[in-house]
């Protein structure tokens, strides 16, 4: 990505960033809440798109990108800029700004009928180093993927065929895929067809149905086979558009981390990056032709 590319994609972060902080404020004032507009020097979209440009920037190390980026190349934009110690206090402070708008673009994701469902294994540290492992001790629990046992949490996404994520949850690692509360709470509001592994069969599916929501998966080996649609078939087989979002946010926006010294840092990180894969420009997408349809 080149210099002048990136200062586009930052100036439409801020703006989007912006818009949404402007608005939060005027909803707090209008409900009687109180909410810090700035963190000293930086304002809280300032902050917010330090945060979520880091995804975009094609660095690998935060401190490296806020000093020589942030503090350098890009210190025009940023001219009230904290030393990167005193940025680091700032970050907990964003998560409720950084949650409800990574909700915000799951809710501006287009519904088009079409969806896809699987969870993502967000290790937090090497599996020989669990015992030793005190940061995450009330929040991390042991789970099983198809990779092998892990020491962490666990992401659950939806997204539909333009590859836009509709919505996700973050469980600790021992939460199963077709637990009830995780169905219920990940499909609010999702009316369609939602493709997804086998792991998400559940007695649930009727009552989603009921809902709106058709839950399509391959079959178990002790279960009858089902007749299909060829459309539905044909999606199924496409399901493996999901594995390609989460490639690039394990990848390109660096959610699985396993350094983090706090449990409010690491969900601002995978929140941050949640948001930032909102803004990436060319998302893994399936279009069928209507004849199918």
């Amino acid at each position: 990505m080149s210099d002048e590319i990136r200062e586009i994609k930052l100036i439409e972060i801020f703006l989007k960033v912006d818009d949404f902080c402007l608005a939060a404020e005027r909803w707090a004032k209008a409900n009687k809440i109180h909410c810090s507009a700035c963190q000293g020097r930086l304002t809280i979209s300032e902050i917010l798109t330090i945060l979520i440009f880091y995804q975009h920037s094609g660095y690998k190390c935060f401190q490296y990108y806020y000093e020589s980026g942030i503090l350098g190349h890009w210190s025009s934009c940023f001219p009230k800029a904290v030393a990167y110690h005193r940025f680091l206090d700032f970050i907990p402070r964003c998560f409720n700004h950084l949650f409800v708008l990574a909700h915000v673009q799951c809710a501006e994701a287009a519904r088009t009928g079409t969806y896809f469902a699987d969870s993502k294994k967000l290790p937090v540290c090497d599996n020989r180093r669990i015992g030793s492992n005190w940061v995450f001790k009330e929040v991390a629990k042991r789970g099983k993927s198809s990779t092998g046992w892990f020491y962490g949490l666990k992401l659950h996404l939806i997204i539909n065929n333009l590859g836009e994520v509709v919505n996700f949850l973050i469980t600790p690692a021992n939460v199963a895929d077709n637990n009830e509360k995780v169905l219920l709470q990940l499909f609010e509001g999702v009316q369609g067809e939602c493709y997804a592994d086998k792991g998400y069969l559940s007695k649930l599916m009727g009552m989603l149905f009921q809902k709106g929501l058709h839950l399509i998966t391959k079959v178990r080996k002790n279960m009858k086979n089902q007749l299909m649609k060829l459309h539905q078939r044909l999606w199924l087989v496409k399901r493996a558009v999901i594995e390609s979002v989460n490639d690039l946010l394990m990848s390109v926006f660096d959610i699985d981390h396993t350094r983090h010294r706090s449990p409010l840092n690491a969900m601002c990180h995978i929140l941050a990056g949640l948001v930032a894969y909102g803004f990436y420009d060319d998302k893994p997408s399936v279009i069928l032709p209507n004849l199918i349809n």
